[in-house]
């Protein structure tokens, strides 16, 4: 995806877990940050109490959405998908991504990987790897005025 390009819709998801949300509730609402991981990615889950921290802090100001992108068929185990997510306190929305939709209309090849939407519902920045938090925390404040 390229700067400035419009959030694409949250439509075909294997299945939602912990709340499903649409692209018409995030925009015009606050940013969003939208996070692709996978169980079978031992990166994402060493970031993911970054995220939670993140998710956390900036509660009321910043709409954070989880992408569950499978790299192999193994990965297709929505059973250990809420597995890891419980394990690894993801209490936010998961798409849950076994078709590769939204991975495929973000154009996304990595995980853990990381979009910023402004209110507006461009994108604002992307990073992929599980450093960074700095600079994406510098990206969320600079979307969010800060």
């Amino acid at each position: 995806m390229r700067l400035r390009t419009e959030m694409p819709e949250f439509e075909g998801a294997t299945e939602w877990l912990n709340g499903e949300v649409s692209k018409d509730q995030l925009v015009g609402d606050k940013p969003t940050l939208v996070h692709f991981w996978s169980v079978s990615c031992q990166l994402c889950k060493d970031a993911m109490p970054n995220i939670n921290q993140f998710r956390d802090d900036y509660k009321d100001e910043l709409n954070v959405i989880a992408v569950h992108m499978p790299r192999s068929e193994k990965d297709l185990d929505v059973d250990q998908i809420k597995e890891v997510a419980a394990e690894h306190e993801i209490t936010q929305p998961i798409f849950v991504d076994n078709k590769h939709t939204l991975t495929d209309a973000y154009e996304n090849q990595y995980v853990p990987a990381y979009y910023v939407f402004d209110a507006e519902g461009k994108l604002r920045h992307f990073q992929a790897g599980g450093d960074g938090m700095k600079m994406l925390t510098k990206r969320v404040n600079r979307v969010l005025g800060k």
